[in-house]
């Protein structure tokens, strides 16, 4: 049986205007914090934006930003560990498709030698066991500390 449950990561959603400097209070909450950011997306709406983030340390994240006053919550995603070349994404989606696992949003980064997809997905159990069956790797909680 797998343990499931160390795959599932921690990500902070900050909910945010979309005007100059909001970025720059958020990196500065976690500098102040002693915080690391070891990832993030910045998805943008109607005058507002959602900062989706990896840090090192998401509890002291979430309780900074709170205290604050921005909005935030805890999102879990997967982070797959990918192959470094042109294909890999697709093979990755292929998979997951033939699963039936739907990817609600995604973002990506290269650490060779490998390159890394962070995903949210509507059944993360049920994808953790794809991914894993296919032969694939999963980083855990201890990947981003």
């Amino acid at each position: 049986m797998v343990e499931r449950e160390k795959y599932h990561i921690k990500q902070l959603s900050i909910f945010s205007e979309n005007r100059p400097g909001r970025l720059m209070d958020i990196a500065g909450s976690m500098k102040q914090a002693k915080v690391n950011i070891l990832g993030f997306t910045i998805a943008e709406g109607s005058g507002y934006g959602v900062v989706r983030m990896l840090v090192d340390k998401p509890e002291k994240a979430h309780e900074m930003l709170t205290k604050e006053g921005h909005v935030v919550k805890f999102t879990d995603v997967l982070a797959v560990k990918m192959e470094d070349k042109p294909g890999g994404l697709y093979d990755l989606t292929l998979m997951l498709r033939d699963a039936g696992i739907n990817i609600e949003y995604a973002y990506g980064y290269r650490n060779s030698p490998a390159a890394v997809l962070i995903m949210r997905v509507e059944d993360l159990d049920r994808a953790i066991d794809a991914i894993l069956d296919s032969g694939r790797e999963l980083f855990d909680v201890s990947h981003f500390k």
